[in-house]
């Protein structure tokens, strides 16, 4: 049996993306539920709830790419987990995954700009996150640890199937029926 501690800072990325994924499918479904008007309460309330999902899915990107510095297996230098194409590791699969955690992580911080941007333009650029959550679940398949394992395809299938749903229904142009 291998021993955690020689490992750890593979586990702990490991634990980091899976923690990413969810988050990013939470933030990403909550955007929809957003502007589809599927969620009652006020704006702010819902916008705060979106801001906290999203910020934490940058917590958990950066940790996930960060922790790998110190893995003692793959040797990733900073340029290697910051970069695109700089780590031979899988590198399609590790490069999808740094350029959707920067799509990520700078269309979400885009929200704090979008007063100098305009909020037409800001709403158009915003729209892209679903690529960039794609991105990061087709990262998560094609080169996780765990992706083959039956609890993992369980975890993705929970969570991006109801997001799935959400964006068919908004493409769509489908409401659900109002409560009587």
């Amino acid at each position: 049996m291998v021993s955690p501690h020689t490992h750890l800072f593979w586990i702990a990325s490991r634990a980091a993306g899976t923690t990413a994924l969810v988050l990013s499918a939470a933030a990403v479904g909550y955007g929809l539920v957003m502007s589809g008007r599927l969620v009652k309460g006020s704006g702010p309330d819902r916008r705060a709830t979106h801001e906290v999902l999203a910020l934490s899915t940058m917590v958990a990107i950066a940790l996930h790419g960060l922790l790998l510095i110190g893995d003692k297996y793959l040797h990733p230098s900073v340029l290697n987990v910051l970069v695109p194409f700089t780590l031979s590791y899988k590198e399609l699969w590790t490069s999808l995954g740094i350029i959707s955690g920067w799509a990520m992580t700078i269309l979400g911080l885009s929200y704090y700009v979008r007063g100098r941007i305009g909020q037409r333009r800001w709403k158009l650029i915003h729209r892209f996150t679903l690529l960039a959550w794609l991105g990061g679940l087709v990262h998560s398949l094609g080169e996780g640890t765990d992706a083959g394992t039956a609890w993992f395809l369980a975890l993705v299938i929970l969570t991006a199937l109801p997001v799935a749903v959400m964006l068919a229904m908004r493409v769509l142009g489908l409401r659900p029926a109002a409560a009587t």
